[in-house]
This record gives C-alpha cells, sequence and structure tokens, in this order.
C-alpha cells in the first residue's frame, strides 16, 4: 500500500474535522481511495456503504465467520471480512491511522514498529513478566467503540454524534459468546487491531506510569503484555495489586494461565521471541528451514512439498491443510530478516539458497518455449515451483508478454543471470527496432523507468 503524502495526509485531517455526515466520510472514503490506486479507483456507493454500516441488514454478508484451534486447546473465533467490505475497512483504516498517534509503548499493528522493536527494549533484563489479556477484541463493544468516537482526536460529539455510532456500526459485528448475542470488534477486520491501539491508550499511559514508577520497561503487543527490570519487582503486592487494578479499571482481564516470571539463568521470551542476549528466533526455527531449503536441493520442488507438508501439519496441529512451500519460506524468512536484520549472516545464506533453489533458469525456458512452444514452456514453469501463473492455449501477444514479464522480473529479483532478449527470441513481441538488454542492477527501478511500462511492470 502506497505511502500518504504530507498534502494528502493534512487533506485527511482537515476533511475529517468537519465531517458531520456518513455521506460526507463516504466522500472521504473514496478519496483515500483514489490516493491508494490512483484516480481511475471505483468508488464504494452509498447504498453500499449504508448497507453495510448496519449490520441488521447484513449479519450474514460481511464476515466469512470460522473457528480455528488454539496450540494451547479451545479455538478462536476468526472473522474474514469478504473482499468489498474488506476493501472498505482497509480505507477506513488508513483514516484511523492517519488522526491517531498510538502510545509510545504499544508495538503491535504500528507502521514502523514489529515484534522485535517491542521485544528489545527488554534485552538483558534479569526479569522478564509476561502477562496476557483475555478475549482481547471480544472485550470491546460497541457502545465503547462509539464513545472513543466522541472522544479526540475525532470528536464526533454534540450534533456529530450520529456519525460516532454509525462508525462504530460500521467496524464492530454481531457474534454469539457464551450464548449471549454481543457486538464487538471482529477479530480478522483491517479496523480493529488500529481500533484496540486507540482503546488502549489510556491502559498504555498508565501502565507505563506503573513501570516508571517501579524502576521496569513496559510494552504492550495487541493483548501481549510485557514488563522487564533488574529489580526483583514482580512477586510484590504493590506492583501486582496495582497493576491488577489498573487492567480491570479499563474493562480487561488478566489471563492468569498464561502469566510468566522469567529469570535471566533460564530463557527469556518475549512475544515469542528470546531476549536474553539479543533478540533473536528459536534455534528451531532456522534448523527447520534449513531441513526444507534441503529437501528441495535434495528431492526437486515437487517430492520436497510433498514432505513438507507432512511435515508442516503435523508441526502445526492446529490446521488442516498446509499452505503452499514456497509462500510459508518466503513468510519465515521475511520474519526472520525482520528480526536478525537484513545484513545478519544466517539470513543472507538461507536468503540465497532460497533464490538458487527458486531461481528460474532463463535460457532453458526461452529454448523449450522456442523449439517447443510456449504451453511446454509453461509447464517447465510449473515444475519450477511457480504455482500462481496461468496461461491459455493459443496465448495472445498480451498474455505472451507477461509471461516473458514474470521471467524478466524473477530473474532480476534472484540475481540470477543477465537477461537478453532480442527481437527474433519473442517475435512479435516488439517493434523491429527494438532491443531489450535487461542487466541485473542494483537498482531495478531504473531499468522499468527506462522501460516506461512496455514489457516491465
Amino acid at each position: 500500500m502506497k505511502t500518504l503524502t504530507t498534502e494528502q495526509i493534512s487533506y485527511i485531517q482537515t476533511t475529517f474535522a468537519s465531517l458531520k455526515r456518513k455521506e460526507s466520510f463516504l466522500d472521504l472514503l473514496n478519496e483515500v481511495k483514489k490516493f491508494m490506486e490512483g484516480e481511475n479507483a471505483t468508488p464504494f456507493s452509498l447504498s453500499f456503504f449504508t448497507q453495510y454500516a448496519n449490520p441488521k441488514f447484513c449479519e450474514y454478508d460481511r464476515y466469512y465467520i470460522f473457528k480455528i484451534k488454539k496450540k494451547s486447546g479451545g479455538e478462536r473465533t476468526i472473522m474474514a471480512p469478504y473482499d468489498t467490505f474488506g476493501e472498505l475497512l482497509r480505507y477506513f483504516n488508513v483514516v484511523l491511522q492517519t488522526l491517531f498517534t498510538p502510545h509510545t509503548n504499544a508495538m503491535g499493528f504500528v507502521p514502523g514498529k514489529s515484534i522485535a522493536t517491542g521485544a528489545q527494549m527488554h534485552i538483558g533484563k534479569n526479569y522478564v513478566y509476561n502477562i496476557d489479556l483475555k478475549d482481547f477484541f471480544h472485550s470491546f463493544e460497541r457502545k465503547r467503540v462509539k464513545w472513543m468516537f466522541t472522544q479526540a482526536p475525532f470528536n464526533l460529539s454534540g450534533e456529530r454524534e450520529p456519525l460516532a455510532f454509525f462508525l462504530a456500526s460500521l467496524c464492530t459485528h454481531p457474534i454469539e459468546i457464551e450464548g449471549q448475542t454481543r457486538i464487538i470488534l471482529p477479530q480478522g477486520a483491517p479496523t480493529s487491531p488500529t481500533l484496540t491501539n486507540i482503546l488502549c491508550y489510556g491502559l498504555d499511559k498508565k501502565l507505563s506510569g506503573l513501570a516508571k514508577r517501579f524502576g521496569a520497561t513496559y510494552s504492550r503487543y495487541a493483548d501481549d503484555i510485557t514488563f522487564s527490570s533488574n529489580k526483583s519487582i514482580f512477586k510484590k503486592e504493590a506492583f501486582l495489586s496495582e497493576l491488577q487494578r489498573i487492567i480491570t479499571s479499563q474493562g480487561l482481564t488478566i489471563n492468569e494461565k498464561k502469566t510468566r516470571l522469567q529469570q535471566k539463568e533460564y530463557r527469556q521470551e518475549v512475544t515469542g521471541l528470546i531476549v536474553n542476549e539479543k533478540v533473536n528466533t528459536y534455534r528451531r526455527y532456522v534448523k527447520q528451514l534449513r531441513m526444507w531449503l534441503h529437501y528441495i536441493e535434495t528431492y526437486g520442488y515437487k517430492k520436497a512439498e510433498i514432505l513438507f507438508k507432512k511435515d508442516y501439519v503435523k508441526d502445526k496441529g492446529h490446521i488442516k491443510e498446509a499452505s503452499s512451500m514456497k509462500l510459508v519460506l518466503e513468510g519465515k524468512l521475511l520474519y526472520l530478516k525482520m528480526v536478525k536484520g537484513e545484513q545478519d549472516s544466517t539470513y543472507l545464506k538461507l536468503q540465497d539458497r532460497f533464490n538458487k533453489a527458486f531461481g528460474l533458469d532463463i535460457e532453458k525456458l526461452l529454448q523449450v518455449w522456442e523449439t517447443y512452444g510456449i504451453e511446454k514452456a509453461e509447464q517447465v514453469y510449473r515444475e519450477m515451483g511457480i504455482e500462481n501463473f496461468k496461461i491459455c492455449s493459443g496465448a495472445t501477444e498480451k498474455e505472451a508478454a507477461s509471461f516473458i514479464t514474470l521471467l524478466e522480473e524473477n530473474g532480476m529479483k534472484n540475481s540470477l543471470l543477465n537477461i537478453r532478449i532480442s527481437r527474433n527470441r519473442i517475435g512479435k513481441l516488439l517493434s523491429p527496432s527494438e532491443m531489450i538488454e535487461i542487466f541485473d542492477k542494483e537498482d531495478p527501478k531504473e531499468i522499468m523507468e527506462s522501460m516506461k511500462g512496455r514489457i516491465i511492470k
């Protein structure tokens, strides 16, 4: 998603400050959509907006609701918004993030912060104290969200208060909990994480004050609260009673089963990361990545994915089916990069192995294409482990160009080789005077700009 300019941020803030009606808010959302997608973005209609803001009219049309098993037992209810409604909420979230600045100790769902930045605050401490908040998202009901919109920085009070209720209805949803229907923040809605940070601003302020008073460090990532200190304060009644009082006063509950005090002599963990000496993943995390890459290098992608899926489903006992091996490895490498840093030697070696394992032999593909045709080339392309590309029999010039584009982009991203594609290689795709040379440069944007979007997107 694009980054807003200073002028666009100012426009959102100024426009929201004068909003009184839902129609005006819809106009603002459509402007934000243009900011992110361009002037040709399809606007949301007023009828769609009005209908989907009222859960009474579309209780079964806004979210796909399903349950997943937790590792610790029990189930978690996930509410995934359907496409267009989810898109609307994503742009609503852009507005929320533009208007609100989270507390400095809030680490989750904040641009520029992550579980790693939160964990860094607690490195090398003698004591690390973890607390989990029970039923976090379900603790925030519509009436509380509506009240939030009447307060700063939204200030939808007085004659603007009906808009506060409208927006609260837009980002909450009825769900049955323990035999009762409650209208709460859905876990899975794009707006919910940002809204919890807004709703927890008072909590963050009070808990950071508590930490300061006792000489401790405080951070919160969603429902995961961490204190750390070099002093033994976490068994003192004065600290524990005040902690309990603050959390209860905010309408939240501590999950006593997940409360942990970790001393320096043992492994200390914050949001799934080790913090004894530096922020790090578990050894098993890297070991598993190496094993899966070894499968590909030894057995090839198809057999490796069969082995991977058996391992993955067994390891993730709370899921039924494994995702694509390539997608999982990409995600795990991105996570490792975030935790260890992009210059870390372990990350760089694993990323290089991944690039080689999934890299495309461009010359081989072009030879197959010239000799046997585009369908055979596409078959070879698929066998290399790329599953998300589709091309039809009797491919048009546009489709063929898209195929070439994918090959070129993959070659550049993986730094495999220089690619030279002349007119006699791709026939009618280029005008007679054109010759393309795509070099493996440090800045692919320079190439893309010089091509003006013709072959490289």
